[in-house]
Order: structure tokens, then C-alpha cells, then sequence
């Protein structure tokens, strides 16, 4: 695999067509393209060993949906985005109708680009102690849901992986969701794309931070991840705007410069290392993000939050979830 920088399974996969040359599927991975113009869907299945090895995923199911317009501020598109992700959560979920839910808001709250978690967690509706205490003051297919926010490591000096096995063995939930913000390979899909996928996630990864992972290993129960990309790696963002820049050279110069066809030539990791040398010296390991990062954190953290209660809760329409969360 690439080292370029992705969370996503659909540029890991593009990544080694890319690097193998070839537009055939990669070994031991099927995909499935749904959705519509304005909300594409990609089902990416990893399916043996020689698919692990190919991504550098873990077996099972990533689903990205892909909204380019994600940014416009379009109520109309914000809600059909948040009735096709919560279609898409309620496929992965393979639990009983009275199954108790565990959310979990990974990032940190002081950071905007990583804030995604909390804000979808300060979005939810939380039903399992209203359940407990009022159950006749609860409507019919309401799902016991609980959620924590539980920060990161520099802040409470604590492994989130150790604080939400702590939570699990206590609360013994049947499923954990986990919210995290995601690095992306390409500009285009920062803050507007969103990834499912039900092999849990390492908290961290994006940013290059190897911590403890959530998965079915770790905690002992099933785990469903979902994430944003929120930041590019700038080494990376380099790297695509020379391609970019290249291609317009050649097609401007009628037979090409032979710098410009060796720079193209290239292959794409020699380019990157080369790319991320010059840079280290003076900007280090820099994450980009888009300047209007706040507002998109806002919006997109409430589309996730009504993706998962509309998901989670049998009859529960937008409408309803403003009368359970304060």
C-alpha cells in the first residue's frame, strides 16, 4: 500500500488500481455503486486476505457516501443525505429491536477539524435513562441509547480505547457507534464525503496518532464507525495540485517538455516522499483543513446525529428528534 495519508476505503482502493496500472477490481474486494447525482454511494466489500493486504483494511463493509454539494447549506440535500446514511447504518445493523446502543464521540472538542464526535454526541438523542425512569412517557420503537463524549488522551491523560472498554464492561451495550473526524487523500472530499463501515476504527489514525482501536476484538461487541474527512495532508495536497499542474503544461505545450512527461512518469509514493523531504523541514507533519471548517462541523454533525436516530429508532422522522434532544 501507498503511504499516503487516507482513512477512506475508496481511495485506498483507486490508490492501488492507481499503483497497479489498472482499472480491473482489486483482488478479493467487490464493490457496489448506488445513490443518486447528488448523493453517490460506493459499497466497498473486503472479502479475504489477499483484499486486507491489497487496502490495508480489515475485512468487512465500507460504505462512503459521496455528496459534492455537501458545503451549500441546501436543507433539501442535507436531510436526503441524512435518510440515506441512516438507510445504510440500518443495513449494518444486525441487533434486536430493544438492543442497547453505546455512541461514542471520539476527538478532541478544543479542535475544531476534530470535533465532529462530541458535536454529533451533543445532537443525539440519548433514551436510555428516559427508558429506565419514565418508560410510559416513551413512544413505541424507541431504542435504550447512551452516549459519552470521553475526549483524548492529552486532555485526560487516559487511553480512549481504555476509558470506552471501561464504559462497555459496565453498560454492556450490544453495539457501539463510533464518530471520528478522517484524513483524506483529496481535497474534493473534505467535508464531503461520509464513510460507514463495521470493522470499528483506531482512534487517531487520520492524524497519524496510533492509539488502541474499537472493534469487536478490543471491546467485545460489535462496532460500527462513522467519519468525515476533515483534513488533507498537505504533502498530500502538494503532490495532487503538481499532477494537476502537469497535466495542464502538457496539454498547453503541443509535445510536452521531457521534464514534464518524467515528472508525470513518476511514480505517485516517489513523488509524495519527495514531496513530504522538501516540506518537513519547515512545516512538519501539517494537516490541512478548509478555513470554513466550523460551519461545516456544525452541519455535518447534526446530518450524522439524525442519520443515527432515524437509524436507530423504529417510526422516529426528523420531525420527532428535536422533543429528545436538549
Amino acid at each position: 500500500m501507498s503511504n499516503i495519508r487516507t482513512d477512506l476505503a475508496l481511495e485506498a482502493r483507486e490508490m492501488y488500481q492507481q499503483n497497479a496500472n489498472q482499472e480491473s477490481e482489486v483482488p478479493g474486494v467487490e464493490v457496489e455503486n448506488a445513490g443518486s447525482k447528488d448523493i453517490s454511494v460506493t459499497r466497498v466489500k473486503v472479502t479475504s486476505s489477499e483484499g486486507v493486504e491489497a487496502m490495508g483494511k480489515p475485512m468487512g463493509s465500507y460504505i462512503t457516501l459521496e455528496v459534492p454539494r455537501l458545503r451549500e447549506k441546501d436543507q433539501d440535500l442535507q436531510e436526503d443525505v441524512c435518510k440515506t446514511l441512516a438507510k445504510e447504518i440500518y443495513n449494518l445493523i444486525k441487533i434486536d429491536k430493544k438492543s442497547n446502543v453505546l455512541v461514542v464521540g471520539l476527538g478532541n472538542w478544543n479542535v475544531t477539524p476534530d470535533a465532529l464526535g462530541p458535536k454529533v454526541v451533543s445532537s443525539l438523542m440519548v433514551t436510555r435513562h428516559l427508558l429506565e425512569y419514565i418508560p410510559e412517557q416513551i413512544d413505541e420503537g424507541v431504542r435504550p441509547v447512551c452516549a459519552i463524549a470521553p475526549g483524548v488522551l492529552g486532555l485526560t491523560g487516559i487511553e480512549t480505547g481504555e476509558i470506552i472498554r471501561g464504559i462497555v464492561d459496565r453498560v454492556k451495550p450490544d453495539l457501539v457507534i463510533a464518530i471520528d473526524a478522517l484524513a483524506s487523500r483529496r481535497l474534493d472530499r473534505v467535508s464531503t464525503t461520509i464513510q460507514i463501515a463495521d470493522t470499528g476504527i483506531n482512534p487517531g489514525s487520520g492524524v497519524g496518532n496510533k492509539r488502541m482501536g474499537l472493534t469487536l476484538q478490543t471491546l467485545g461487541v460489535p462496532v460500527i464507525a462513522i467519519g468525515v474527512p476533515t483534513v488533507v495532508d498537505a504533502a498530500t495536497m502538494a503532490n495532487d495540485t503538481i499532477d494537476l499542474v502537469i497535466d495542464s503544461m502538457i496539454k498547453q505545450v503541443e509535445q510536452g517538455s521531457a521534464f514534464y512527461e518524467t515528472l508525470k512518469n513518476m511514480n505517485r509514493n516517489d513523488k509524495y516522499a519527495l514531496i513530504q523531504e522538501v516540506l518537513s523541514p519547515y512545516i512538519g507533519n501539517l494537516m490541512v483543513t478548509p478555513k470554513e471548517v466550523d460551519t461545516v462541523i456544525e452541519d455535518v454533525s447534526k446530518i450524522i446525529a439524525n442519520g443515527i436516530n432515524i437509524a436507530l429508532h423504529e417510526g422516529i422522522e426528523l420531525d420527532d428528534v428535536n422533543r429528545y434532544v436538549h
